[in-house]
């Protein structure tokens, strides 16, 4: 099982699913690297969390949901997480760590130094976060 796709609901609870398939998904690797596992999952939880937390500030529809897609290729080991939410404002380029008096704002941070590579886009009415590591 090299590549699961799954849809959950937007909601704090779904972030322990999450993590739960990633965890799955990663037991049928052939992939022997702490450190890859390490990047990829917390950059995956960061990234969920950032979801969630985004669609319960600026969406008042209930029952929004979101799609992670895991994918082990030869080159990279991929997730895919892909919402149907308000259009979120990242630029990536720009993106700092907090402050350390700051409650907030070191997912995005924490993603983009744990992956070798992190996309943002909006596409057809959804965002799209494509999380990757290299092998």
């Amino acid at each position: 099982m090299q590549h699961v796709t799954s849809e959950v609901p937007a909601v704090a609870a779904s972030l322990d699913e999450v993590q739960d398939r990633f965890a799955a998904w990663w037991e049928t690797l052939d992939v022997d690297d702490v450190r890859l596992r390490f990047a990829l999952e917390t950059a995956l939880a960061e990234i969920a969390a950032n979801i969630v937390e985004h669609t319960k500030r600026t969406d008042r529809v209930e029952g929004r949901r979101y799609t992670v897609e895991l994918l082990a290729t030869d080159r990279e080991l991929l997730a895919v997480l892909t919402d149907n939410g308000q259009p979120a404002d990242v630029d990536l380029s720009a993106v700092t760590m907090a402050d350390v008096d700051e409650e907030s704002g070191r997912g995005l941070a924490l993603a983009t130094a744990a992956l070798d590579r992190l996309e943002h886009q909006h596409v057809g009415g959804h965002n799209i976060w494509t999380l990757a590591c290299t092998r």
